[in-house]
């Protein structure tokens, strides 16, 4: 028996769904879920919950990525290996702005032209096949650049290694948010992308301890345990389900009717949050078909909801990269500038900044469905601006002693100044942490329909990487001649992003992706995100409507 619906029952559909929002769904989800009786650590929540884990190994490849080039660009032994001779003076990597640029951006390129196959592997074989995919194309990067002897195969493996990224970070957070009920949803992609940590604290402390090897294993281990995560995803796959959106997109109807049963009724069929979000799924996904058609990106720009759609996904993806915590790639770099002098204190710093920061990005992920993402978003980019500033105050004042004590034999540096800055620096990033770490996953699901969601997530990571790219090659060279100077550049950039964010978000906390599709519709979405009520789940895990 078919599934696929005529389209006067696709018109009836979406006009109840127009008409069930605007006379206050809210009050239906919070009555459904007030039914609902998924209990915690049953059988089929704790596969949920591998799910969740299975979508975060995903995230902690990325993140490992990034704190591992950070760290193994300060070690000798890897400077020693790739470094060159110029006129007979041998230069490090580090020291080679042009070159490091190329190391660290060639993954981001990787990234960008890996995201038209992710959205169309992700749409056609499903969210689990696609994360299994992705982890076999990082373990290729992981082999190539940990047996580099030359530089170019090194940025062949860095380039590989972004392509397979890019189609893990495609499926995995989709897949993290299609499974979870509703009253898990911001959590569970909250967390997905606090996994980012989960990688980048791990390698901070693996190369920390490293660099105290003498010889090529003291980066090339870092290397090799990059394939960690995506082992881990492979072993989970085969025993967790299916998206349930994924199989509604697929005309798989019955199973998506068998997976919410399952985990989200509590093995009741006619349970009241399963015919709720079944019906919802259906009326969405009949909107359009566009995950049929690899090519067909048209919807994401050329209709009105998807260009605030769209909105969303550009400002949290441009917004998430640019706001200054790129420099976080350059750490040891920053922490030479900042007076620390030796690799070991260099590294330690960096594990510090990497744990401090992990701690407030879990804390803010525990709040995701609670937190009101039209507040946090722009006041907490304006604090990011004047962490920044005061950083960047006190460098320059730091800057002008170094020379003074340099060129004319003055007294010795401050080091109250330069803790100072230092300090400031930790506290932008934790606060970049608690603000944008778990909404960079929840904004993009958000906002994306499920027959959206993987083409504009896989634009979003092409977005990513085009800023990471410029965030990896422009860094090292700004930061090489600028200096401290190339940190204002993201001061007066974090004000413009607060404006943006005020004006244009859209309030997503508290809604059903489905009621969302209403809200994007209207002339002003922004206004009718604000006028709609919001919903929030108490202590209870229950939910209350409030004006």
């Amino acid at each position: 028996m078919s599934d696929i619906k005529n389209p006067e029952s696709e018109k009836n559909d979406l006009h109840h769904i127009d008409k069930h929002l605007e006379s206050g769904s809210e009050n239906e989800l919070q009555a459904v879920i007030a039914q609902s009786n998924i209990p915690r650590w049953s059988a089929s929540s704790i596969k949920l919950y591998l799910g969740v884990f299975c979508a975060c190994c995903c995230a902690f490849a990325n993140g490992y990525d990034g704190s591992l080039m950070t760290a193994i660009l300060a070690m000798p032994a890897f400077n020693k290996q790739f470094g060159s001779y110029k006129g007979g003076v041998f230069e490090e990597i580090q020291d080679n702005g042009t070159l490091t640029g190329i190391i660290f951006s060639l993954y981001t390129v990787g990234s960008m032209v890996g995201s038209p196959f992710a959205a169309t592997i992700s749409d056609r074989f499903g969210r689990r096949k696609a994360m299994f995919i992705g982890a076999w194309i990082i373990i290729i990067g992981m082999i190539l650049t940990s047996t580099s002897h030359h530089v170019e195969q090194f940025i062949v493996g860095r380039f590989v290694l972004g392509f397979g990224i890019s189609i893990m970070t495609v499926a995995a957070p989709a897949y993290s948010m299609e499974i979870a009920p509703p009253q898990w949803r911001g959590r569970a992609t909250g967390i997905y992308n606090c996994g980012w940590f989960g990688g980048s604290v791990p390698a901070s402390a693996i190369t920390f301890g490293t660099s105290f090897i003498n010889g090529q294993m003291s980066w090339r281990l870092p290397l090799i345990l990059q394939a960690v995560a995506c082992f881990l995803v492979m072993a989970i796959l085969p025993f967790v389900p299916e998206s349930p959106r994924y199989l509604v997109a697929q005309g798989r109807v019955e199973e998506a009717h068998d997976f919410l049963t399952k985990y989200h009724g509590n093995g009741n069929p006619d349970d009241a949050l399963v015919s709720f979000e079944l019906r919802e799924m259906k009326a969405s996904i009949a909107l359009d078909g566009i995950d049929k058609v690899w090519w067909d990106y048209r919807p994401l720009f050329f209709s009105h909801g998807g260009r605030w759609r769209m909105a969303q996904v550009l400002m949290i993806s441009v917004f998430g990269q640019f706001s200054g915590n790129g420099l976080a790639y350059f750490n040891t770099i920053i922490f030479k500038n900042l007076g620390v002098d030796t690799v070991a204190g260099q590294l330690g710093y960096n594990l510090l900044n990497q744990c401090i920061s992990a701690i407030c990005a879990l804390t803010a992920a525990t709040l995701t469905d609670r937190m009101p993402r039209r507040f946090i978003l722009p006041w907490g980019t304006l604090g990011c601006a004047v962490l920044l500033g005061i950083n960047s105050a006190l460098s320059a004042v730091l800057d002008k002693q170094v020379n003074k004590a340099g060129f004319e034999g003055a007294g010795p540096i401050s080091t109250s100044v330069a803790q100072g800055a230092l300090a400031a620096y930790f506290l932008f990033n934790c606060l970049f942490s608690f603000t944008y770490t778990p909404l960079q996953g929840v904004v993009p699901v958000e906002a994306l329909t499920t027959t959206m969601r993987a083409k504009g997530l896989a634009a979003s990571g092409f977005i990513v990487s085009a800023v990471g790219f410029i965030n990896q090659f422009a860094g090292p060279i700004g930061l090489q001649n600028l200096g401290y100077k190339y940190i204002f550049v993201f001061v007066a950039w974090d004000c413009v992003e607060a404006a943006c964010w005020f004006f244009f978000g859209v309030e997503s906390q508290g809604r059903t992706l489905e009621e969302l599709d209403w809200v994007y519709e209207q002339p002003n979405p922004v206004k009718a995100s604000k006028r709609v009520k919001n919903i929030v789940v108490d202590e209870d895990g229950f939910q209350a409507t409030h004006n």
